[in-house]
């Protein structure tokens, strides 16, 4: 399949900033989507594909810093490129600790924005492929019986096969049977391949569910 273009979306009420932004990054290839203000932005559907959003930091009604809370309440992982025609240092570190991706000032140097949203549709591909990966990775969970979950997490959490056996009361076999079904079906023949697995769905640890962790066997 081939891979979908990036897209930058642009909130500015200024049109000639708003036209003049658009027009440098299509010279390079991008999709845009302008837009004059939060609201309307939040009418119209995002992009398909990898995506960044290049922000006025004032805007009229909803402020960027604004869009940056409602993004982040509703957990849509956006790279945030601010842009702003006053050097306001409470509201850059406001955004930054926000998790914006980079804040430049007004005037906009061509190259710098390029760089900006170059290095920040990178990111959003990652994002991307690691919420692929992670779809991946539960559904393939998902396959496992009750009984493989439970071995599987006391397996990352290094037990060993008789330490296992003794915390769910099953033989030896019987645990080494579901320990290689779970890994069968999730994947991986690798310890460390299943623990990056777990740690990528946030697994509970098995320290916190079984009062007989710490069980010498």
């Amino acid at each position: 399949m081939s891979e979908e273009p990036a897209t930058v979306i642009i909130i500015d009420d200024d049109n000639a900033v708003r036209d003049s932004l658009g027009s440098l990054l299509r010279s390079v290839g991008l999709r845009v989507s302008l837009h004059h203000s939060v609201q309307d932005f939040l009418e119209t559907k995002l992009p398909e594909g990898p995506c960044c959003l290049v922000l006025d930091i004032r805007l009229p009604g909803q402020s960027g810093l604004d869009l940056q809370d409602t993004l982040c309440k509703s957990n849509i992982g956006l790279p945030i490129i601010f842009i702003s025609g006053h050097g306001d240092i409470p509201m850059s570190v406001r955004a930054m600790k926000g998790g914006a991706f980079g804040f430049l000032e007004k005037p906009v140097r061509d190259q710098e924005l390029l760089d900006a949203v170059h290095a920040a549709i990178e990111r959003d591909k990652q994002r991307i492929q690691d919420e692929s990966d992670v779809a991946d990775i539960r559904t393939r969970y998902e396959t496992l019986t009750p009984r493989e979950r439970e071995v599987m997490t006391l397996v990352i959490a290094g037990r060993l096969n008789k330490q296992i056996a003794a915390e769910l009361g099953v033989s030896e076999i019987t645990v080494k049977v579901h320990r290689g079904q779970a890994m069968r079906k999730m994947g991986t023949r690798s310890l460390a391949e299943l623990v990056r697995m777990a740690g990528k769905l946030k697994l509970p640890a098995a320290a916190a569910t079984n009062p007989l962790s710490h069980t010498k066997v």
